[in-house]
């Protein structure tokens, strides 16, 4: 941008408060950054404690952005936690649930033959897959914002500064894992279930 159309542009006099370099392609940021630096601290008579400018590069505005992430990933690791804790007592509750609801049912299972193991087994199966469905929602919703997320972030900052990656095999962990709480939330339901009186459970 030529000088006198900046100083139009937003009312300066001679005072230049930041100048934008473009490297040219095949040129390393990190020395024309520095040629930038000793040409400007010659022209301007200073030296490295009495200078009085700063110079930033891409490289370091990304190091910000990846402290300001990392304290981000802390938080939602917290989140996520909270969640993990909530998302298992709410099936173990809903367990507990149906194992009442379905008294008369696992009666009528043990009656025709079915073993306890075998209805251990129906329970541990339902429990696992309810946290299966919570973990694929789960997923399905945080690559959303993830995407929608570096979508504005980008649009804002003019760049293509924030590119997302899928990472398969940390995508099926997190739904196995899901899977894994599932099933754990809900052994101690399963087990109530599973030692259920067949009498007793025909007279409800």
């Amino acid at each position: 941008m030529p000088l006198e159309d900046l100083r139009e542009l937003f009312g300066t006099s001679n005072r230049v408060d930041q100048i934008i370099v473009q490297v040219e392609e095949g040129e390393d940021v990190l020395v024309v950054a520095d040629r930038v630096e000793k040409k400007l601290m010659k022209t301007r008579d200073v030296t490295e404690k009495t200078k009085d400018f700063i110079i930033t590069t891409p490289e370091e505005l990304l190091k910000s952005f990846q402290t300001i992430l990392n304290i981000i990933t802390v938080f939602l690791a917290g989140i996520a936690a909270i969640s993990l804790f909530v998302g298992g007592v709410g099936i173990a509750n809903t367990m507990y649930t149906s194992v009442i609801e379905r008294t008369r049912e696992i009666g009528v299972m043990k009656a025709i033959g079915a073993r306890n193991s075998d209805v251990l087994s129906i329970f541990l199966i339902e429990s696992g897959l309810l946290g299966l469905v919570g973990g694929i929602v789960g997923a399905l919703i945080g690559l959303g914002g993830a995407l929608g997320i570096s979508k504005i972030a980008n649009q804002v900052l003019g760049a293509d500064l924030f590119i997302i990656t899928i990472s398969w095999p940390l995508l099926f962990g997190a739904v196995a894992f899901a899977f894994i709480i599932g099933v754990v939330s809900g052994v101690l339901p399963a087990l109530q279930a599973s030692k259920l009186n067949v009498v007793e459970a025909l007279r409800k």
